[in-house]
């Protein structure tokens, strides 16, 4: 349920409530089994339409998914591609997790998760207001690096977007400037943008000098100036599969859904009305890939879309390669460490996790060795995995000196690079929910939905889209979003906002 009473409730398209009235039931491929796929399969399923998942991994969940794995033990564990936070904000989420879990029982809140830079000075986001704009004047005035004259210095005109975001007009007044311009233009203080908009940028995996600083003032929107939901977050109480993704593929097998891992879509054929899909006929299709796979597939289906279109898909680009390393260490991190630390300044870590402070796997494994689990990420790292690995083990000696003359136990990293880059004035092309062909639908956290939705919870919230621009075009009804405020907290910043135009990247 949502905390905040100025959330913004999307009602659903009427209709009918089951697709066994209508005679026939339409059949639909869902390419792609992660957040977004497995979100529209259930808007849809629930609604009594036949649906078939096309999963090329053997596991579902797609990014946030998770596979088993063994230690040189022989210890059976499941690996994932790394830490996730579930925001109180992501409604549109958190209501595709119910259908499981109606209390959100399997999520556990993190109580504070700290940031701390080079120099070793530390925010964090415990105790913090709930209410904007007190929420990030709180933060900013007892933050060691954000000084009450920062505040002075600030360029109010400049920085009007941040308090008043609207989407998509903040693409309009943002996308044609970087995150790290914007910010150096606004006179926002270095050392606290390590600490407060870096940590949020390479949330994209991507450096603030490549993201556009419209995508990074969503964002800010989201988490802090339009949201009372808090700054904190839960995460799951198991690994991935056990806590999310096992539950809802049995869920959505129980209402008819055929999922289908280990199955690679290739290509898409247009039939008269509809679309053949490894072979067999759909009335349409929701393509939910990763960023790579979209542009394979409709690289290699080219009766699909319009000009215009596919170009858009083929210009759509990954941010750069990011490291998943998980040590199995046989004695324990000290026990005053947070469960999740952010860092800045302190490349390439960006972030450890101690995921045996919350995630009952790796408990049971650390209370039977003595040890530890933890997790470190890097973001946009390069190509040199050894090097990487090598540094971010020494910054861990660093920053936890406790860890530097344990045992590693067993040790697995990871190097992807398939998460979406929302680039400087990428916004005009990027594909929307809705194609130019008809009953083919996209969804993921590529996807152009205009919500201020980020991450995890843009991938639902087109998810839930898809579903729903389907099912009204079949006369069924459809399921209600949530979002923040698609505006600014305050009228008058919201009012000021509105009537800027096209920000200059300079002064």
């Amino acid at each position: 349920m949502s905390r905040d009473r100025r959330a913004e409730l999307h009602p659903a398209p009427g209709g009918l409530p089951d697709a066994g009235a209508l005679g026939r039931r339409p059949r639909t491929a869902v390419v792609g089994g992660g957040i977004a796929g497995l979100t529209a399969a259930t808007g849809l399923a629930e609604r009594g339409v036949e649906v078939t998942v096309f999963e090329r991994e053997q596991h579902l969940g797609g990014r946030a998914g998770g596979w088993a794995e063994r230690l040189p033990d022989g210890t059976a564990v499941t690996m994932s591609r790394g830490f996730h936070a579930f925001f109180r904000q992501y409604y549109n989420l958190r209501a595709l997790l119910a259908r499981t879990d109606p209390g959100l029982r399997r999520l556990t809140p993190v109580p504070d998760y700290p940031l701390i830079d080079a120099l070793g000075r530390t925010d964090t986001f415990a105790g913090l207001p709930r209410t904007p704009p007190l929420n990030a004047l709180a933060f900013a005035l007892r933050s060691p690096t954000f000084r009450a004259r920062d505040l002075l210095r600030l360029d109010g005109r400049r920085a009007l977007p941040l308090a008043g975001v609207g989407v998509p007009r903040v693409y309009d007044q943002l996308d044609h400037v970087d995150a790290a311009t914007f910010l150096s233009a606004i006179n926002f203080p270095a050392a606290a943008r390590h600490l407060a908009f870096d940590v949020f940028s390479r949330s994209f995996f991507a450096d603030p000098g490549e993201l556009s600083a419209a995508e990074l003032a969503t964002m800010f929107h989201l988490y802090f100036l339009g949201s009372a939901e808090g700054l904190l977050f839960d995460v799951p109480t198991e690994p991935f599969p056990q806590a999310l993704w096992n539950p809802l593929g049995d869920y959505l097998t129980a209402r008819r859904a055929d999922i289908r891992t280990g199955v690679s879509v290739t290509s898409i054929e247009l039939r008269p009305g509809g679309f053949l899909v490894d072979g067999e006929f759909f009335d349409a299709v929701v393509l939910a890939c990763d960023v790579p796979g979209l542009r394979r597939v409709v690289a290699d289906s080219p009766g699909l879309g319009t000009a215009d279109w596919r170009d858009a898909i083929a210009r759509l680009r990954t941010a750069p390669p990011f490291v998943v390393r998980r040590l199995w260490l046989d004695r324990p991190v000290d026990a005053a460490r947070p469960a999740f630390l952010g860092t800045g300044g302190l490349r390439p870590l960006d972030n450890i996790s101690v995921l045996d402070r919350y995630e009952g796997e790796a408990r049971r494994w650390a209370g039977r060795h003595g040890g530890s689990v933890v997790e470190l990420h890097a973001y946009a790292a390069g190509a040199d995995t050894a090097r990487v690995s090598h540094d971010l083990d020494g910054l861990l000696h660093q920053l936890y000196p406790e860890t530097a003359g344990a045992r590693v136990l067993g040790s697995s990293t990871l190097v992807r690079e398939d998460c979406p880059l929302f680039p400087v004035g990428g916004f005009a092309h990027r594909p929307a929910v809705e194609t130019p062909q008809s009953g083919l639908l996209l969804a993921g956290d590529a996807i152009r939905v205009d919500l201020p939705v980020a991450l995890m919870e843009r991938a639902a919230t087109t998810g839930w889209t898809a579903a729903n621009t389907l099912l009204r075009g079949w006369g069924l009804a459809g399921h209600p979003l949530r979002s923040v405020p698609n505006h600014g907290r305050i009228a008058l910043f919201d009012r000021l906002a509105a009537r800027t135009g096209r920000l200059s990247a300079h002064r």
